[in-house]
């Protein structure tokens, strides 16, 4: 893998942290290119050079965001419900301001759609409709009731600014999922 210029990861570094502090001040429709610029203290073109624009820039940082709890999930295949939530609510704290705007002050709405998504995607291989205590369940009904259920209370978590200790938030989670997958 070819080594990246450290100029350019410290510039979209300073690019992203910039979109998540300006949407912590207003509408990201209200967000201009000049907006980014001035915060992340590089040129407009500078800016070109590594995104179309602001929505790429952002959908750039919101799947970073998303790759990283998929490759979490991967890496925890073996682990609890529990082992595995701590995990990500470790993530979650490290990278509040991120999470913060994307799920409690609706910053960008389809962030949500794409985490439910992920979550989907990853439940999906643990709900078991054959037998035990969801038997005869629907089992798409089942992943997508889990899932939601997650979102919204991650989203109550942080919307309420963590009222909650992490660790508390996926012991509990995962408490949850396993007696309802």
């Amino acid at each position: 893998m070819a080594k990246v210029d450290r100029r350019i990861l410290k510039t979209q570094v300073a690019l992203k942290k910039a979109v998540i502090d300006l949407m912590s001040e207003k509408n990201f429709d209200d967000i201009t290119i000049q907006d980014l610029s001035d915060r992340a203290n590089v040129s407009r073109g500078t800016i070109y050079l590594h995104y179309l624009d602001k929505f790429d820039l952002l959908d750039k940082l919101v799947e970073e965001h998303i790759d990283v709890l998929r490759e979490t999930c991967r890496e925890a295949s073996e682990l609890s419900f529990t082992e595995s939530t701590l995990i990500w609510t470790e993530y979650f704290e490290r990278n509040y301001s991120f999470f913060s705007m994307m799920l409690a002050s609706k910053g960008a709405p389809y962030f949500r759609g794409r985490f439910l998504d992920l979550l989907i995607e990853e439940l999906v291989n643990e709900a078991n409709v054959t037998t035990g205590k969801n038997k005869g369940l629907n089992e798409d009904l089942l992943v997508r009731f889990a899932a939601s259920a997650f979102v919204g209370v991650v989203e109550w978590w942080f919307t309420n600014e963590k009222p909650v200790p992490h660790h508390v938030l996926a012991e509990q989670l995962g408490t949850l999922l396993e007696r309802n997958l």
